[in-house]
C-alpha cells in the first residue's frame, strides 16, 4: 500500500514539472520580444506587449530618437520631439557648428553663424593659418596673410631651413643661406665630422680633418681599439697594436687566465700556465 502511494506521488510530481515546461518557454519568448522592442529590433511583434510594456517601449523609442537627433543621425525622427527637446536640439546643433567653425573641422557652415560669430571665426581661421605658414603646414595659405604676417612667417622659414642644414637635414636649401649662414653651417658640419671620427661613428670622413684632428681621431681610433682587443671583441683589429700594447694585451690576457684557473671562475687553459703558476692551482681545479 506504502509503495503504491508513493508512486502515485513521484507520478503526480512528475507531471506537475512537466506542466510547467509550455508556460516556462511562452514566459522566455515573452521576455524575449520584450527586449527586441525596447531596442528598436524589427523583429519586435508589439501585439505581445501589455499596455505596460507598450508604453515603456514608447518612452524607449521617444529617448532612442532624441538621441539619434542629437548625434546628427539619418534616422533622427524631428517630428516625434517635443517643442522643448527641438529647442534644445537647435541650440545644440547651434553650438556644435560654431565650435567646427572655430577649430577648422570639416562639418562647419558658416551660412549658419551669426554676423559677430562668423568675424570670431574669421579671427580663428586667421590665427590658424597664420600658424600653420609659421610652422611650414601644407595647409597654410600664403594668399590669406596680411604684409607683416608674411614677413613674418618668410623669417620663420628662413630660421627654419637654417637649423635644418646646421643639423644636416634633407629639407636644407643651401642657395637660401647668407654667406654668413654658410660658414656657419660649413662649421657645424666639420664639428659634426669630428665628433663622428672619435667616437667611431658613420660618417666620418678623414679627408676633412685638419693635421691636429688627424692626430686626435688616429689616437681615439688606436684606443677604442685596444679596448675592444681587451674586452676579446670581435672588432678587434691586433694588426693595429704597438709592439707595447701587444705585450700589455698579453700579460693581462696571461694573468685572467691564471686567475680564471685559480679560481675556477671563468675560461681557464691550464696548457698556458706556467709551472709554478700550475704548482698552484688546486688538484680539483687541474683535473677539471
Amino acid at each position: 500500500m506504502t509503495a503504491r502511494m508513493t508512486k502515485c506521488l513521484w507520478a503526480g510530481a512528475v507531471a506537475l514539472s512537466l506542466a510547467h515546461v509550455p508556460v516556462f518557454a511562452q514566459s522566455s519568448d515573452h521576455d524575449w520580444n520584450l527586449s527586441a522592442c525596447e531596442q528598436g529590433m524589427s523583429l519586435c511583434d508589439r501585439s505581445m506587449l501589455t499596455q505596460a510594456e507598450a508604453s515603456d517601449v514608447a518612452r524607449a523609442e521617444h529617448r532612442r530618437n532624441v538621441t539619434d537627433c542629437r548625434n546628427g543621425w539619418a534616422s533622427c525622427d524631428l517630428s516625434m520631439l517635443t517643442l522643448d527637446e527641438a529647442r534644445a536640439l537647435a541650440l545644440a546643433n547651434h553650438q556644435r557648428n560654431l565650435s567646427d567653425c572655430t577649430d577648422g573641422w570639416g562639418f562647419c557652415d558658416h551660412s549658419k553663424l551669426t554676423h559677430s560669430e562668423a568675424i570670431a571665426v574669421a579671427v580663428a581661421e586667421g590665427q590658424r593659418n597664420l600658424s600653420d605658414c609659421t610652422y611650414g603646414a601644407k595647409s597654410c595659405d600664403r594668399s590669406k596673410l596680411s604684409p607683416a604676417e608674411a614677413k613674418e612667417v618668410a623669417t620663420a622659414q628662413h630660421q627654419r631651413n637654417l637649423s635644418d642644414c646646421t643639423y644636416d637635414f634633407e629639407s636644407c636649401d643651401r642657395s637660401a643661406l647668407t654667406p654668413r649662414e654658410t660658414n656657419e653651417v660649413a662649421a657645424a658640419e666639420r664639428q659634426r665630422n669630428l665628433s663622428n671620427c672619435n667616437g667611431g661613428w658613420v660618417p666620418c670622413n678623414h679627408s676633412t680633418l685638419t693635421q691636429a684632428e688627424s692626430v686626435a681621431v688616429a689616437l681615439a681610433e688606436r684606443q677604442r681599439n685596444l679596448a675592444e682587443c681587451k674586452r676579446g671583441g670581435a672588432s678587434c683589429d691586433y694588426s693595429r697594436l704597438t709592439e707595447s700594447e701587444t705585450g700589455a694585451l698579453a700579460a693581462a690576457e696571461h694573468q685572467r687566465n691564471y686567475t680564471a684557473c685559480l679560481t675556477g671562475y671563468g675560461y681557464c687553459d691550464h696548457s698556458r700556465l706556467t709551472q709554478s703558476e700550475a704548482d698552484t692551482i688546486p688538484a680539483p681545479a687541474l683535473k677539471k
